[in-house]
């Protein structure tokens, strides 16, 4: 039998002795602890030196590897020099061996959880070569060796960092004590959370659990812990904060203390192997580890609950709506055209989590994530596609990272470029741009407005301006299957044609009329739908509309101004219909909406995840009418309902409708009457602007705000690359 001996400068009452077998021979494993007393160690060495097979320096590091130098740390050195006879370890060699295969072997088998996350090691000195590892795959590595061994509140974010602090500090922390290093004695039972940041930030914490059990924060839900010589009572209480997955170099060795770290390891090791250690070398321990029959464990301590999740990405229609980010109000002061220049170049930002959607057909329950751009409609249409796209791929992988299956592409994102499809074949996790379910609930909205109006949906004529863009091509397409009569509006002739012969072809007899400007087709519609990009573009002339029209606006920024149609209060002017998601939704983040309502497009996302269907639903710009009447049909399966009509943010009740109805009417049989409407509308609209106050010496104001604006912008920029 071999005779392990563990020497640790932790609590005496933590000791344990158990027997395992090791290459086909039993083995002895016994602890003792100093109470952080560095002599009582080396007493503890020199007792059971040339007694033991091979002695374990456990939570003690002597060696620390970093980069391509080594240190020594003299006072761990000092204990292990009592022993003359029995080699003593440290582990360094299965740390950057057993240590690296094992994560290594956990990446392979559970790559969803380590791909694209945040990875946090609490000392990257003793971890540098299982973080190498998780580097590879990590969006994400900290480390936490400032926080930890000088008490300063910044992790080191890179490698090069690591080792330029290595090269600075560790040289003195190797000739001082070691607690400076790691907790020792009580300290090791005493909670003294620190950097909870970081730990709150993390997905996956790598560390000894002497620093886990002492800094870590009580509340760890979610968190993946990889750590070493852990007692079950460790066990238990990593399950009590919420730990949900526990990963270790080794399965359960004995029911009290059921994880060594790698220095009694090592220890086991060197006490089958021939030469001394000081000639032994990482190759000769990578040899051992097939033969040893050890595997690393992966234990889930708090099953994860059965929550599908999605993430939607949004980004400010106007500079305006960038001021409503509580880190960005205080730019409202600034140049506006310079906040939105340099608001642009912010990498994707996490806003809030959306809590409480639940299916009312199965009770699925939905979890998702809003995540924001800082680019306005302006600034994405101006720049190349590729800008657009570099950040929704670093959106796509922060939603992975966040457990999302699929990502839905809010307003202009979904326009640049080609619709999603380059961002889905560079994603892991599905994408989807909502426009299905954006036509659906558009053409449902609009066919209850113009019932309410007191028009048919099986006759009229019906204009839609935009006609060949992703969501305008499909719902001419199933406008004409209902009434039959449509104008397809848009400033691509070519793309117009071959609309119409498609239309043609799929509803024999249906009346289609092309056209590149909508003014001359609007007195005869029914219903105008209007899709356009047309960024400050005036889109539809509303003096030209005929009384009792229907507006259904989908563009955003909305093509029709609120100004503009109240030069007709005849005409009822509707947004794209919003969804009222089933559960208690929490959005987190004011989106616009009333509380539980989400944008069509977002509802997508949600509803696919409600489905479980984690698919490239709708990319590209021909939107597949099938997968229009498959999300549909989703939609009434889960429970999710169209919110009422809405017209500049605010709700349209009945009576209004009924007034505009009234007045619709009125007009028709009256033409005197809405000749003067309109001749009242033109002299609203002929009416010269109010004139702003001059200011007295603007430029040096503007050349200040202008500096300020851009310290404040910088400052944000490295900000988001920390």
């Amino acid at each position: 039998m071999k005779e392990i001996i563990s020497v640790s400068l932790g609590p005496g009452r933590r000791n344990y002795e158990f027997r395992t077998q090791m290459f086909g021979e039993e083995i002895r494993v016994r602890r003792f602890g100093a109470d952080g007393d560095v002599a009582a160690a080396r007493e503890l060495v020199a007792r059971f030196d040339g007694q033991a097979d091979a002695i374990a320096l456990s939570g003690m590091s002597r060696w620390f590897r970093v980069g391509r130098r080594t240190y020594e740390q003299q006072q761990i050195a000092q204990i292990a020099a009592a022993a003359s006879e029995t080699p003593v370890v440290d582990g360094i060699h299965l740390k950057r061996t057993l240590e690296r295969w094992a994560v290594g072997q956990m990446v392979r088998q559970h790559g969803d959880l380590f791909a694209h996350k945040s990875v946090f090691v609490l000392s990257g000195v003793d971890r540098y070569a299982v973080a190498q590892v998780l580097g590879r795959v990590a969006d994400r590595l900290c480390f936490g060796d400032l926080i930890f061994h000088l008490n300063l509140p910044l992790a080191l974010c890179s490698f090069k960092l690591l080792e330029r602090y290595a090269d600075l500090v560790l040289p003195s922390l190797c000739r001082g004590p070691y607690r400076k290093l790691a907790p020792v004695g009580a300290e090791q039972e005493q909670r003294a959370p620190r950097g909870s940041k970081y730990f709150a930030q993390a997905d996956i914490i790598v560390g000894d659990f002497a620093l886990i059990r002492r800094f870590a924060p009580d509340d760890l839900r979610g968190k993946v812990i990889i750590s070493d010589s852990l007692s079950a009572r460790d066990v238990d209480d990593l399950r009590e904060r919420g730990v949900e997955s526990l990963i270790t170099l080794t399965p359960p060795l004995d029911a009290n203390h059921p994880f060594v770290g790698p220095a009694v390891l090592e220890a086991a090791f060197v006490s089958f192997m021939e030469p001394p250690p000081a000639e032994l070398t990482d190759d000769d321990f990578l040899n051992l580890i097939p033969a040893s029959g050890l595997q690393p464990h992966f234990t889930v301590l708090n099953p994860p609950r059965d929550v599908n999740r999605f993430a939607f990405v949004i980004h400010p229609l106007s500079v305006d709506f960038i001021f409503n980010h509580p880190q960005l109000k205080y730019l409202r002061f600034l140049p506006k055209r310079l906040v939105e220049w340099a608001v642009a170049q912010i990498r994707p930002m996490y806003l809030s989590r959306i809590t409480g959607i639940r299916s009312a057909a199965t009770g699925q329950e939905v979890e998702g994530y809003l995540l924001g751009l800082g680019a306005t409609p302006r600034e994405l249409m101006r720049r190349k596609p590729g800008f657009t796209y570099r950040r929704l791929i670093v959106a796509s992988r922060m939603a992975q990272r966040l457990g999302a299956k699929i990502m839905g592409l809010g307003a202009f994102t979904k326009v640049v470029g080609d619709a999603g499809m380059t961002v889905a074949y560079k994603s892991d996790i599905a994408i989807t741009s909502g426009n299905s379910l954006t036509v659906a609930a558009t053409l449902e909205a609009a066919k209850q407005a113009v019932i309410k109006m007191g028009g048919r949906t099986d006759k009229g004529r019906a204009v839609v301006i935009g006609a060949t863009g992703s969501i305008g091509s499909v719902c001419s397409r199933l406008i004409a299957q209902a009434i039959h009569d449509v104008v397809l509006v848009a400033p691509r002739p070519e793309k117009l044609i071959a609309l119409k012969e498609t239309i043609e072809e799929e509803t024999p007899g249906a009346r289609v009329t092309i056209a590149t400007d909508a003014t001359a087709h609007l007195a005869d519609a029914d219903l105008v739908i209007t899709t356009t990009t047309a960024i400050g573009q005036k889109v539809i002339d509303v003096m030209a509309l005929k009384p009792g029209c229907v507006v259904c606006d989908v563009a955003r920024p909305p093509d029709v101004q609120e100004e503009d149609a109240a030069l007709r209060p005849d005409v009822l002017v509707i947004e794209a219909g919003e969804i009222l998601l089933p559960g208690e939704p929490d959005f987190g983040f004011d989106i616009g909406l009333p509380p539980g309502v989400a944008y069509a497009c977002l509802a997508e996302a949600a509803l696919l995840a409600m489905e479980g269907r984690f698919e490239n639903f709708t990319l590209g710009r021909n939107i597949e009418m099938e997968k229009v009447k498959e999300i549909y049909r989703l939609f009434k399966k889960h429970g999710l309902q169209l919110e009422g009509l809405r017209s500049f943010g605010r709700y349209v009740t009945d009576e209004e409708i009924a007034r505009k109805r009234k007045l619709a009417d009125e007009l028709r049989r009256h033409p005197e009457k809405l000749e003067a409407v309109l001749a009242q509308a033109e002299k609203v609209e002929a009416a010269p602007p109010v004139p702003e106050r001059k200011l007295q010496s603007a430029w040096p104001w503007a050349a200040t705000g202008a500096a300020l604006g851009a310290m404040a912008v910088g400052w944000l920029l490295w900000r988001r690359k920390r």
